[in-house]
């Protein structure tokens, strides 16, 4: 019997010596294994990027400043539209005065089908206006006020501009008059395919900015931080938060001389179908890379048919211009000139070669002619 209660406490002292040296072990490493079989591995973190300097400039504690400087020169658009000698219609926008000698740019949009506009200044000054060139392709317009010595807001550069800087949006929104909101640019160089339900024979570079764009704040000026018109507020994006486009103040400053002197814009054209090149194309077509204006359609007896152009060539230069999208191409030519004789380069079969081709009048009803597919 007691030899029996020997074993058994010597079994019991065995189990709790087993049972030490295992807690011994966990408590060695937190894999449970003896810590000479797990090696620590060494760690070092990776360097991180340089720290990027603001210039004090650059961060603004506010926008009052700019707002009370700028927003006079901003006005209130009411249009009328009428049939039969009653006004069946009343729309509202935005504009502002870029010329202290009465000139305003708007949207097309906002003023198209007017039988009256009227723009106030403030909340009191009301004046008429009366259109003094449009251009429904880029929806741009300039009305003139009878008034002299107006408030106004200078004119910028979009093209300087960067994606990441402060924009700042004054308008009407819903009627909402003299509303400033800021936010940054989103995006350059957004087209009809990023904004869905505009007119494809159009001509589209918008600017995409997350300030606060809505309804009636079309024809609105975007503002850069020092109080420069870089954008004419256009379109926003349907259903979506922080989303509007506008027109890049470069693009409306081409255009102005001619609505200036002659109330809209004779365009050019080198009678094609043009669309993006795609990665298909690229081997297809043995190209150096996915830029250009790839001709998806030579209109018989055109310009580029006349040249000898055919459908699958590659137009990557227009006169001084490297076109890497079809969007630029469109662009150019249709500013070139009418009868004007531009040398285009183009890439055919994996070879480059130099033509010349005479340019013709553009048809002014939205037509087939150079839109991208």
């Amino acid at each position: 019997m007691a030899r029996t209660h020997a074993g058994t406490a010597l079994v019991a002292l065995a189990v709790v010596a087993i049972a030490l040296g295992a807690c011994k072990t966990r408590l060695t490493t937190s894999s449970g294994l003896p810590s000479a079989a797990v090696p620590v591995p060494s760690y070092t973190p990776p360097p991180l990027p340089p720290a990027v300097a603001l210039a004090p400039s650059s961060t603004p504690t506010s926008f009052a400043d700019l707002a009370a400087r700028c927003d006079p020169a901003v006005v209130f658009v009411k249009t009328l539209q009428e049939a039969r000698r009653r006004v069946v219609g009343e729309a509202l926008g935005t504009a502002f005065v870029f010329d202290p000698s009465g000139l305003i740019l708007t949207n097309n949009h906002v003023i198209e089908h007017a039988s009256e506009i009227h723009v106030t200044f403030g909340q009191k000054r009301e004046m008429p206006a009366t259109v003094v060139g449009r251009d429904r392709p880029t929806d741009v317009a300039v009305l003139r006020v009878e008034a002299t010595g107006l408030p106004h807001v200078p004119l910028g550069d979009s093209d300087a501009i960067r994606v990441g800087d402060w924009a700042i949006a004054i308008g009407n929104p819903f009627g909402l008059s003299h509303t400033v909101s800021a936010g940054i640019i989103s995006a350059k160089g957004r087209t009809n395919q990023d904004v869905r339900g505009l007119d494809e024979s159009g001509y589209y570079d918008f600017l995409q900015t997350d300030a606060s764009i809505n309804p009636g704040n079309s024809g609105g000026p975007l503002l850069d931080i020092g109080g420069r018109v870089i954008g004419i507020n256009t379109a926003i994006r349907a259903q979506a938060n922080s989303i509007g486009f506008a027109v890049p103040i470069n693009m409306v400053k081409e255009l102005l001389p001619r609505l200036l002197k002659d109330g809209k814009i004779r365009r050019s054209a080198i009678g094609v179908v043009v669309s993006g090149v795609q990665e298909s194309d690229v081997t297809r077509l043995h190209l150096p890379s996915e830029t250009g204006a790839l001709l998806r359609v030579v209109v018989p007896g055109g310009p580029a048919d006349r040249a000898g152009l055919q459908a699958d060539d590659v137009i990557v230069g227009f006169g001084s211009d490297a076109i890497l999208t079809p969007e630029r191409l469109r662009w150019v030519a249709s500013l070139a000139g009418v009868g004007k004789k531009v040398p285009i380069r183009v890439l055919r079969d994996g070879r480059a070669f130099d033509i010349t081709l005479e340019l013709q009048a553009l048809p002014e009803e939205p037509g087939r002619q150079e839109e991208p597919e």
